[in-house]
């Protein structure tokens, strides 16, 4: 059995695919990890997240 790998989504994107790679590693809709981020944007520290997690996190190779 393979393990589960955290991707960029290529189909669930809105900017850069981080947030739909999220939903699809955890089974949720990525409008819930979506409004979560962008909470957690409003700090500052939210954005340079995000475009750490999409430097780091690979896109999905199967799509």
């Amino acid at each position: 059995m393979e393990p589960k790998r955290l991707y960029r989504s290529v189909r669930d994107r809105m900017l850069l695919g981080v947030c739909g790679g999220i939903g699809e590693y955890f089974g949720v809709d990525a409008t819930i990890i979506r409004v979560v981020w962008a909470l957690f944007g409003c700090t500052g520290a939210g954005i340079l997240a995000y475009f750490i997690a999409a430097v780091i996190m690979p896109q999905n190779p199967e799509n």
